[in-house]
């Protein structure tokens, strides 16, 4: 079997962005500000971190499939990974 596996798309395609790092100001797998991926099946993005990957799956799953959040706005949710010294901020987001 190949060790590259690619999923089919499903749901709504998802941009991932950082758009901070609390704490130090630095992620401690080397994550910056800028940095996104686009979600738009079951697999984690290359380059992402499973810890953070893991925090947004509550916020990310519903907005693939329709649904959101009645205190972030329309198609949007931000999430922090769960690293308490250097928090860092993801904001997701459907593409339209």
């Amino acid at each position: 079997m190949s060790a590259e596996r690619v999923a089919p798309p499903e749901g709504r395609r998802v941009r991932i962005e950082i758009v901070e790092i609390l704490g130090s100001g630095k992620c401690s797998i080397g994550l910056a500000v800028g940095d996104s991926w686009t979600v738009d099946s079951a697999l984690v993005p290359v380059g992402m971190c499973g810890w953070a990957y893991a925090a947004m799956l509550p916020f990310l799953q519903p907005l693939r499939f329709g649904g959101s959040f009645p205190w972030e706005a329309e198609g949007e949710a931000f999430v922090c990974c769960p690293d308490p010294a250097n928090p860092v901020v993801f904001r997701l987001s459907v593409e339209r």
